[in-house]
């Protein structure tokens, strides 16, 4: 379906709403063309030499000045009905754009900077929004205005009327023209929009290291050269608009005048035909206000451009395979996982995971170890299923986690990550998720039972504290323990524990230590961690090396084989000793 019709698909749904500001707009039209035709019975009946009637004068101006009151109460009413049917699609848009993000695989978000996402939602619905408030009000006033122009002067004078249909031809082949690179020129700066949002949010981001590495300059080069860029496509438009759009409407509107004049003296000196003053005052009326539409539809092509270009990419991100969210529920399972001869790779044919089998039975503790790369996220990531395996299968409880909806699937597991998230909100909001069987007490216990109370005691205003964005006026510690809490308080079936225990101090990681024996009990626990030293008690170890599992066991029977683990430990040993 083209952007178009997906834009008319969503105007349909306030058609009423906007229905009835075209309805006010075309009183307002008809009470303003009707103007022109009392200005000339005023001139040719009641102002003709010799004679002077002032009381009929009178009431028609009256008449004249209340249909100007009517057309301006009925343009107000106009106003503010497309004004509310366009922010509602607007507000209809941007929700099922939102809504649809949710659903998209973790793999777009990979692949796409959030900035640029930010960007489709805010500025790109907002230049659609312009489409129905400017665009859709220009062209409907101007649609409604030039036909009724048209219709005044065929009753004027058909033969001028027919000379001024020119007109419509003209100004529809040089739309048609000056889409053909308006869109271009619109397309680059739209995607530029969304390569300084992305820009601008990742440098907000990361400004603790732009200035530890005084990288301020070079920042501030790749923004100007970004920029820059944009200016050129925004010069460029500017130009193809101002060369045309004003002149053009200029020149027509000087031929017409010119035909206007020669045709009007050619019927006058052959005496043909007498002209009077009232039906050239109404003509010249007339036909400047067959201008002024025309002036507008030209120059709403620029914001139409932009606004289809931004519909464009918006649909785009519409028009991505998501996956419903489902709100099936299942009973909480024991938590037995399988993964049989499971492969994976984010960008085939690159596995990062090749031929993984093992298994974690009710209760176990499965800890993963390996350098960087070596695949130990990606077998959580399957095993939260934001990927599916390319190849084998995962069973929890003897079932295909493929068969069973990614969100239900997700109900009876945990996870606490290496650089935990929080939301804006309270320490209670961020360990609840604002989940309405999450009580406050059950936050409360969460919290104790993971020792975070010992390190949130001194807030003012204890779990209610407030949080900004990221958590950023908490120390790592401390976003660390209410992560802890926040996947206690779920009660899960499955914990996953993404590096828990690397960003945090020695104080705060015994505390936690202390917290995972409550959590472990009577759950299936993943535990992936680069200081061997807390995974001592793990009931089995899987050394994972360039995706393959190369040793598995205890920790005393991998320190006995003496292969990789035992290298491993042993250099970390030394490491803390030194």
């Amino acid at each position: 379906m083209s952007t178009g019709k997906q834009l008319l698909s969503y105007a349909l749904r306030f058609k009423g709403t906007i229905l009835l500001g075209l309805l006010f707009l075309s009183i307002a039209v008809f009470t303003d063309l009707a103007g022109p035709f009392i200005a000339k019975h005023i001139i040719d009946n009641h102002m003709t030499v010799g004679q002077f009637d002032f009381t009929p004068i009178l009431y028609l101006l009256i008449l004249y000045f209340s249909l100007s009151i009517c057309t301006a109460i009925f343009r107000y009413f106009m106003y503010l009905q497309l004004q509310k049917g366009s922010n509602r699609i607007i507000q209809a848009l941007r929700k099922d754009v939102f809504k649809h993000i949710q659903t998209l695989p973790i793999g777009f978000f990979d692949q796409l900077p959030s900035g640029k996402i930010v960007a489709r939602v805010t500025n790109d619905t907002e230049a659609i929004r312009n489409l129905f408030v400017q665009v859709l009000s220009s062209f409907a006033t101007s649609a409604i205005s030039i036909t009724g122009v048209y219709i005044a002067l065929f009753i004027l004078n058909w033969k001028m009327a027919l000379i001024a249909l020119v007109m419509i031809p003209i100004v529809y082949i040089w739309m048609i023209l000056y889409r053909k690179y308006a869109s271009q020129y619109n397309d680059v700066i739209r995607t530029k929009i969304a390569d300084i949002n992305a820009m601008i949010n990742e440098s907000i981001q990361g400004m603790t290291i732009i200035q530890a590495f005084r990288r301020e300059k070079q920042m501030t080069k790749e923004f100007d050269e970004m920029n820059e860029e944009h200016y050129q496509y925004e010069r460029k438009l500017i130009i193809l608009d101002s060369a045309t759009s004003h002149n053009l409407v200029n020149t027509l509107r000087l031929l017409l005048f010119t035909c206007f004049i020669i045709y009007f003296g050619t019927q006058s000196f052959s005496g043909t035909q007498i002209v009077t003053a009232g039906t050239l005052y109404a003509f010249v009326d007339y036909l400047t206000r067959l201008f002024n539409p025309i002036t507008n539809i030209v120059n709403q092509f620029s914001q139409m451009e932009r606004s289809l270009v931004a519909g464009n990419r918006v649909f785009e991100v519409l028009a991505l395979k998501g996956e419903k969210v489902s709100n099936e529920k299942i009973p909480k399972y024991k938590g037995h996982v399988v993964f049989d001869q499971v492969s994976f790779a984010y960008k085939e044919p690159d596995f990062v995971l090749k031929d993984i089998s093992f298994q974690a039975k009710k209760g176990e503790t499965i800890a993963l170890v390996g350098h960087t790369g070596s695949g130990k996220s990606s077998i959580m990531n399957l095993l939260f299923r934001f990927y599916d395996p390319t190849i084998g299968k995962i069973y929890i409880d003897g079932v295909d986690i493929t068969t069973i909806p990614r969100q239900t699937i997700r109900e009876h597991m945990g996870i606490v990550l290496q650089d935990p998230y929080l939301f804006t909100g309270t320490i209670a909001s961020n360990v609840s998720l604002n989940q309405p069987n999450i009580t406050r007490e059950r936050v409360e216990h969460a919290i104790q039972s993971v020792g975070a109370d010992r390190v949130l005691s001194h807030l003012e205003k204890g779990i209610d504290e407030p949080v900004i964005e990221k958590g950023s006026t908490l120390s790592s510690g401390q976003r660390q323990l209410i992560s802890f809490a926040r996947a206690l308080a779920f009660d899960p079936a499955i914990l996953i524990l993404d590096e828990a225990t690397s960003n945090i101090d020695t104080e705060t990681e015994e505390i936690i230590q202390n917290a995972m024996n409550v959590l472990k009990q009577g759950r299936t626990t993943f535990i992936i961690a680069h200081r061997l030293s807390t995974i001592k008690n793990a009931d089995r170890i899987l050394v994972l090396d360039k995706g393959e599992i190369k040793e598995q066991g205890s920790h005393e029977e991998l320190i006995a084989a003496g292969g990789i683990y035992e290298q491993m430990y042993e250099m970390q040993a030394k490491s803390l000793q030194a």
